[in-house]
């Protein structure tokens, strides 16, 4: 395989796994749901990028064209994850609270039915700008560690 895919690849799954016991230390539970989650911290999807551009960067140097198109993409990714689907999130929290307020005004006999029937819309789609600077530390480290490591093979 491709070594900037793997080392991207690895790197989001190394930050999904790293959101469960970052979790555990915000909440004192251990959620394993949080490894395969969207939203939290750190963001795989900038520790998945910023990987890949910053390998890119070390093998084809600054200058190339690979770089260019990795940090683009890279970018554009980072703003979505925390720009667009972010509000996405906020909206769907929204939503929830309103079907909940909504039964409420009605007089539902059974409070909380949206959860009751699973159809509470996901909340946590996107990421803060902390959890996306956390994702990109991380993707930086592992990426330089990658192409370091394949130097030295």
């Amino acid at each position: 395989m491709n070594k900037g895919i793997s080392i991207s690849l690895a790197s989001i799954g190394l930050a999904q796994l790293l959101k469960v016991p970052i979790k555990k230390s915000q909440t004192g539970k251990w959620d394993w749901k949080m490894a395969v989650a969207s939203g939290g911290m750190p963001s795989s999807h900038s520790a998945g990028v910023t990987s890949l551009a910053t390998y890119v960067a070390l093998k084809k140097g600054v200058p190339s064209v690979d770089f260019a198109l990795a940090s683009v993409f890279g970018l554009i990714v980072m703003y979505d994850a925390q720009g667009i689907r972010r509000q996405a999130g906020e909206i769907t929290l929204r939503v929830n609270v309103l079907d909940e307020e909504i039964e409420r005004i009605a007089g539902s006999p059974e409070r909380h039915l949206i959860d009751a029937k699973n159809e509470r819309l996901r909340e946590m789609l996107g990421h803060q700008p902390e959890e996306v600077l956390g994702g990109a530390i991380l993707g930086i480290t592992l990426g330089a560690l990658g192409y370091f490591l394949d130097e030295k093979a």
